[in-house]
């Protein structure tokens, strides 16, 4: 059953605006896609390089949002990011001048660059959609999705984040590689442009992505699938690899990102490929391997597959 046929149709057109830039990563487009549609934040993890922020800046194009990027750097401030109050002195009063967090969508370059203590300052506004400036809250407005990207073989100079951080992200993605004739049709598709500029149409506006998340909130899910997800994210917490395993946060991010798969491939019930779609990006990022299997390597994203795996996959009809 189809459920606002004309939404998903804007879904598919964002989709295929933003891949005329990104090219060959069609996969990658429908996972951020999926996360903007969970009313989720999004980790991107990769060399650099790799198009993580054109492609967070093309997004916010065609949803017709609000974009503002910071630069993560070692002395980036707390009020760097909230804003906060300036003496004006023709007034001789306290005016509040915003800082970017008051935006749609926020790109946090190289977030590990800066201390915890501005990295915290994302805290709030990624859980509550609120910021707090000298006792007085400040509702951000929706949407708002924090897209963060971390380099994950340069650490000297970095602070990792800290696990309550990463838990707020709905989904951690990889970009990757293109392939050979992917990047030939990079190199052909700049020299047409003949500028470093790249044009990409508004598709749909902040309205119309709320829309959507309203008829995300309503896909069905059967208790079988609830309870599917539950056994998957128990099953990390009793890995022989892992530390701590996911949380129940972990759990409701399943939950709404399998929706908004569901949704977006047209129906208004889950699946339990939908499920098995996204557990990768929205787990793995949130398990604590033990010490020897960090030392050897093991990767969180082996982990959950190797889970999958070993979970009964419930018949629903």
């Amino acid at each position: 059953m189809s459920s606002g046929a004309g939404l998903e149709e804007e879904v598919s057109k964002i989709l295929e605006e933003v891949g005329r830039v990104i090219v060959g990563k069609k996969e990658v487009l429908q996972q951020v896609m999926v996360a903007i549609l969970a009313d989720g934040h999004l980790l991107f993890e990769d060399y650099p390089g790799l198009a993580k922020t054109l492609t967070a800046r093309c997004f916010a194009s065609t949803l017709g949002c609000d974009f503002k990027r910071v630069q993560f750097t070692a002395d980036l401030l707390p009020a760097d990011i909230t804003g906060g109050y300036v003496l004006d002195r023709k007034t001789s009063a306290f005016e509040l001048r915003k800082g970017p967090v008051f935006c749609n969508i926020l790109l946090a370059d190289e977030i590990n660059r800066a201390p915890p203590r501005t990295q915290s300052a994302l805290l709030e506004a990624m859980q509550e959609h609120q910021v707090t400036i000298e006792n007085k809250t400040l509702v951000l407005d929706s949407p708002f999705v924090v897209f963060a990207t971390q380099n994950p073989i340069e650490y000297e100079g970095t602070y990792p984040l800290p696990e309550a951080q990463l838990d707020r992200f709905i989904m951690k993605v990889g970009i990757g590689y293109p392939t050979q004739s992917e990047e030939v049709e990079i190199l052909e598709r700049r020299a047409a442009r003949q500028t470093e500029d790249v044009a990409v149409t508004q598709v749909t506006s902040r309205e119309r992505v709320l829309e959507m998340r309203t008829k995300v909130e309503r896909v069905h899910i059967d208790p079988e699938i609830e309870r599917y997800i539950v056994e998957i994210v128990g099953r990390t917490r009793n890995h022989s690899a892992v530390e701590v395993g996911a949380s129940p946060r972990g759990s409701l991010a399943m939950l709404k990102l399998s929706k908004a798969n569901a949704w977006m491939h047209g129906r208004d019930y889950v699946l339990p490929d939908d499920v098995k779609a996204i557990a990768v990006p929205a787990l793995s990022h949130r398990l604590i391997l033990t010490a020897d299997h960090w030392i050897r390597g093991t990767k969180p994203e082996a982990v959950v597959e190797s889970v999958l795996v070993t979970v009964d996959v419930p018949k629903v009809g």
